[in-house]
């Protein structure tokens, strides 16, 4: 069997193609828009290889296996009618979803949804495919992304001399893909063993009569820019106080050095609620010291008080939400700051502390003026919470700044801002100079 990419179809997937054969390659990005042949590529790479192995397995994985089922496997059948396979060949098992191939080889079809008793996605971790495609990389975590990536090129890869092959296809997103990738790919340093390979509607000469003209129709502005032009850089949301950049540099901002000036932010949490995070700080250099799912009051008593003495930070030099500590940590940790999002702002310009607070981490990172040192699970994190500080657009309490509520964040996120919360409440050593803090005495 050979792949054969029609001559007078999209040119794009033939440098996928490519790709997909050069041994060098490990870790390709198709970055397209609608209409550019995506689903179909995916399909043959993955089930070409499949029918020239015997024996191999491979996956396919999307954020949720409804639309495995909808959307993805109708192109697998697709795929398959177009090359003359017939159905005496395979067959699927709709109870545990993968395909069984006649030469033994199986594709799975993988749900990557997030599950709450397996934040980083390990359960990833132990499967042994031979290669793997990643469906609609837009709407994945990197921490699923990565362990997906760890599973391949386990699986008879030896036996038949086959590189391990990561495929991502996507629509233009601000995530790990525009981080990891399209920046990279723009400013020429993406590794060399990555492919970004970008393509748009006009480039597939297959599509049906209408099609383009039918989108420009239908999509509104932001729609248009991501998904009819391939614009990686649009932001259609003026709300957003953080530019994406900006935030993506607070990881590599080097220039920005530590000064003495030590303090510790934490943004606490007991069993069933959010996480317990911490960071430390040295000047605007912050390392996130602490990050647990689960902690006890006394555990994190105990957790901060070992920071401190570690790092040399005084109490007074501590900050920690209002909340955790009025029910946990009174007693305990007298004399560090109380953080309370709702008091008295120190400028008459912002409705309340939270968000002042707030205002100024923006103004830090759209100045590149903090550096964030922490894992690479953490960073993704981290710019998803960034990029949900947004203004409220509510014209409320005489016009004055006001962030989101933080519910509103949890259902764009679907989780608690948790390192945001660290991040911003360190702001309060800034703005609050020449104010007195509320202690615990």
């Amino acid at each position: 069997m050979e792949l054969i990419f029609n001559t007078n179809g999209n040119e794009k997937q033939k440098d996928v193609a490519r790709a997909w054969l050069n041994s060098s390659v490990t870790d390709i990005v198709y970055g397209g828009s609608k209409g550019s042949g995506k689903s179909f590529l995916g399909c043959s790479l993955i089930f070409g290889d499949a029918f020239l192995h015997p024996n191999t397995y491979y996956f396919i994985a999307r954020s949720s296996l409804t639309d495995l089922r909808k959307f993805t496997i109708p192109s697998v059948h697709e795929v398959l009618n177009h090359w003359g396979i017939p159905p005496t060949m395979y067959t699927y098992n709709g109870q545990d979803n993968f395909f069984q191939l006649k030469n033994g080889s199986r594709v799975y079809m993988l749900s990557a949804n997030y599950l709450p008793s397996d934040p980083l996605y390990m359960r990833f971790g132990s499967m042994q495919m031979t290669r793997g495609w990643i469906e609609e990389a837009g709407e994945f975590e990197k921490a699923a992304k990565n362990n997906l990536a760890a599973s391949i090129g386990r699986w008879k890869n030896d036996t038949y001399k086959l590189t391990p092959k990561l495929l991502q296809t996507c629509n233009p997103a601000k995530n790990y893909l525009y981080s990891d990738y399209y920046r990279p790919y723009k400013d020429g340093s993406l590794d060399p063993w990555k492919r970004f390979i970008q393509a748009f509607p006009q480039d597939n000469k297959m599509l049906p009569d209408g099609y383009l003209e039918n989108l420009n129709r239908t999509l509104d502005r932001n729609q248009k820019e991501r998904l009819l032009f391939g614009n990686w850089e649009f932001d259609d949301d003026p709300t957003v106080l953080c530019d994406y950049d900006a935030i993506c540099d607070a990881f590599t901002n080097d220039h920005i050095r530590p000064t003495g000036d030590k303090s510790i932010s934490a943004d606490l949490a007991m069993q069933g609620r959010d996480r317990f995070v911490a960071g430390v700080w040295d000047g605007d250099v912050v390392e996130i010291a602490l990050d647990k799912t689960k902690a006890t009051g006394k555990e994190i008593q105990q957790a901060l008080q070992q920071l401190m003495v570690t790092h040399g930070v005084p109490r007074s030099k501590t900050v920690a939400d209002s909340d955790g500590l009025g029910a946990y940590l009174e007693s305990y940790l007298n004399g560090i700051k109380e953080f309370h999002g709702g008091a008295k702002a120190n400028d008459a310009e912002y409705v309340n502390l939270k968000s002042e607070c707030a205002y100024k981490l923006a103004e830090k990172i759209n100045k590149r003026l903090i550096k964030i040192i922490c894992s690479d699970e953490q960073k993704q994190r981290i710019i998803d919470e960034l990029s949900v500080l947004k203004s409220d657009s509510v014209d409320n309490d005489e016009g004055k700044k006001r962030i989101i509520k933080k519910d509103q964040m949890k259902e764009l996120l679907g989780r608690s801002p948790d390192y945001l919360d660290m991040l911003l409440m360190r702001q309060v050593f800034d703005v609050r100079t020449k104010m007195r803090f509320a202690v615990i005495r």
